[in-house]
């Protein structure tokens, strides 16, 4: 055996792999590494969350095989969500599927719906499991603009009149990771609308749906009218209930689609552990006090970010929701690149980021600063920043 297999060689090495191995071995030197460079949530889950997953675990029937869609009450508890918070009506039984987190929904429904040579459209940058699902799944990836704006139809519109094959589904994700754009309702009213008369399967991605620090909450996109017809839409706990290591996401919409991803589903996993899923339906339905406060608790860290790093000579733009920062690299760095000035930032100023050209060809020139440190070292970075940029 020589020669890589066909789905290996159509992944390049993992970018983020070169920096987190560096900073796994400055730490094993025992140096103080402030880790901004993953989306790994550090606040605990509610109270009575973690309590309804003891219970149930303590169940001697918990520890059997779950359901490969979700246990009824989850994906009850899941519609339920969707209705007081957009006012979305979805069947719990045909519309809604629970998924290990929603990479894993994503590049299972990837492979339910794509065959070999089928075009897709996915923003640049963009999360890599938006292009990479559909790379292992054997599609080809056309890049549209990741922000919202006028050219984002623009492209849109070149991309379905001049690709052969015609592409077949686009990728959405708003807020944005990493860039953090978002999106509002008339936005998404244009791309239904553009959607269906192309006859194209919209897949978003409403990861960081209660991460906005403005006075207008995010939309989603099912609240546009027929937008079910062709599209689903990913949600997590992740962030929402800092319950990221729980592996518990959500895909809702067209029945269709929902109904591939099922059947997909059910030839490789028999579902989250149930004691898991009990838990989360236990925070769905439950007192909602947490996301108000976790939102609360990063843009207090956003606003530290900006702040101590602008101090430090480091401007950044304020990101209007999620729970990252996306950075241009200081100008006397910008010749670097994102993956060298990332290793010279963790090697100097002990802060790991996430470089730009992991996201994409488009992210490069930026980096990815995560809140998922308290406030205090969020200004240890700043120092160590400021110490860096001043020897040049």
């Amino acid at each position: 055996m020589t020669e890589d297999f066909y789905r290996i060689r159509r992944l390049p090495p993992y970018v983020f792999a070169e920096v987190n191995a560096m900073k796994a071995a400055a730490r094993a030197r025992g140096e103080d590494i402030i880790d901004l460079g993953m989306g790994n949530p550090d606040s605990m889950p509610p109270k009575h969350v973690i309590d309804k997953l003891c219970e149930v675990a303590a169940k001697p029937n918990a520890h059997r095989y779950s359901a490969s869609k979700g246990i009824p009450g989850l994906r009850k508890a899941q519609a339920a969500y969707y209705k007081r918070r957009w006012d979305v009506d979805l069947d719990p039984d045909k519309e809604v599927i629970v998924t290990l987190g929603s990479k894993e929904g994503l590049a299972n429904l990837a492979q339910a719906i794509t065959a070999p040579g089928d075009v897709v459209l996915a923003p640049n940058p963009t999360y890599p499991i938006h292009t990479f699902g559909f790379i292992i799944a054997g599609a080809a990836i056309r890049s549209i603009p990741a922000a919202p704006g006028p050219d984002f139809f623009t492209r849109l519109e070149m991309a379905m009149r001049f690709t052969v094959p015609r592409p077949k589904v686009l990728v959405v994700g708003y807020p944005s990771n990493p860039t953090a754009y978002v999106a509002d309702l008339p936005f998404y009213e244009k791309l239904v609308a553009y959607a269906r008369a192309h006859d194209l399967i919209v897949i978003s991605d409403l990861a960081y749906a209660e991460i906005y620090f403005g006075d207008v909450p995010t939309p989603s996109l099912l609240q546009v009218d027929g937008a079910k017809d062709v599209a689903v839409e990913f949600t997590s706990m992740s962030k929402t209930y800092s319950m990221a290591g729980w592996r518990m996401g959500f895909a809702v919409g067209n029945e269709r689609l929902i109904g591939a991803l099922t059947r997909v589903k059910s030839y490789l996993d028999y579902g989250a552990f149930t004691p898991i899923q009990a838990a989360a339906t236990a925070a769905l339905n439950g007192p909602q006090d947490c996301i108000a406060e976790n939102r609360a608790l990063y843009k207090k860290r956003r606003d530290v970010l900006v702040e101590s790093f602008g101090k430090a000579g480091w401007d950044i733009p304020v990101p209007q929701a999620s729970m990252f920062a996306w950075a241009p690299i200081p100008e006397q760095y910008r010749e670097l690149g994102s993956m060298e000035f990332s290793k010279r930032l963790l090697v100097e100023a002990g802060v790991a980021v996430a470089p730009g050209v992991g996201f994409g060809e488009e992210g490069e020139g930026f980096v990815r600063i995560a809140l998922v440190e308290n406030e205090q070292r969020l200004r240890q970075a700043a120092r160590g920043i400021k110490k860096m940029l001043a020897k040049g």
